[in-house]
């Protein structure tokens, strides 16, 4: 028979090794808090801006929520993958409160026409689409994390924001999760052929989603620049 490794409890623990254990939660909580209230701040405006429209194709909050990449990515290379993944698991969270708040608050989406400001495949969508694309990127950036600079941040984003962008636009609006997740206000309009912004027909959330994408791309390429510039700023003050 094999023997059971020992576990350790609080109350196993004598008071000096619960005190140490104390502060160096203390500790990881403080080093990790401005990654988790910039994810947050990103998080609830991103939810709050995705309600206003950019023309045909885009919402203020397509320019805000790639920049959770940029965070999860930075604590990734300062305090490596354990402790970025607690940075996404907070956000999250944030997400699904905003999500369930959303859920209950009624807009005008049209003359005489009240609905939800984020339905329920809408906060399925966003959950789903959130949490594996950050942990994805926390994957592909520790793999990477001994290559060029950029790499790891610019590859791990794009693949991360490719995947975000193919969960959510697929959950929350095509025709193929009606049957698992049911139908909403939501669904006629984005599953109609529509001219696209390349000039060919296309299903309209397909072509929200080529637009979000893009834009997604875009600023993982702007984010490098920060990326940068708070890095070096972090290992001056550490070295």
């Amino acid at each position: 028979m094999g023997l059971n490794p020992i576990k350790y409890s609080p109350s196993s623990m004598s008071g000096d090794q619960v005190s140490e254990h104390l502060d160096k939660t203390e500790y990881n909580m403080k080093k990790l808090f401005p990654g988790i209230l910039a994810m947050a701040a990103i998080v609830v405006v991103s939810n709050i801006l995705v309600q206003f429209f950019i023309g045909n194709w885009l919402t203020w909050g397509a320019f805000t929520y790639p920049f959770a990449f940029l965070v999860t990515d930075i604590i990734n290379r300062m305090y490596g993958p354990s402790d970025a993944r607690r940075v996404v698991f907070f956000g999250f969270i944030v997400g699904i409160i905003c999500s369930l708040i959303g859920t209950q608050i009624n807009i005008e989406i049209a003359p005489d026409f009240m609905a939800p400001a984020v339905t329920i495949r809408i906060a399925i969508g966003s959950a789903t689409a959130f949490l594996c694309a950050q942990l994805l990127d926390v994957i592909i950036f520790d793999q990477l994390r001994h290559g060029t600079w950029w790499r790891a941040p610019l590859l791990s984003t794009l693949i991360g924001s490719t995947v975000d962008t193919i969960l959510f636009f697929f959950i929350s609006f095509s025709f193929a999760m009606t049957s698992f997740l049911g139908t909403d206000h939501n669904i006629d309009f984005f599953n109609e052929i529509v001219m696209g912004p390349l000039g060919f027909e296309q299903t309209r959330w397909i072509a929200t989603a080529l637009v979000d994408w893009s834009v997604k791309v875009s600023i993982a390429l702007i984010a490098l620049i920060p990326f940068r510039m708070i890095i070096i700023s972090y290992y001056a003050r550490n070295n």
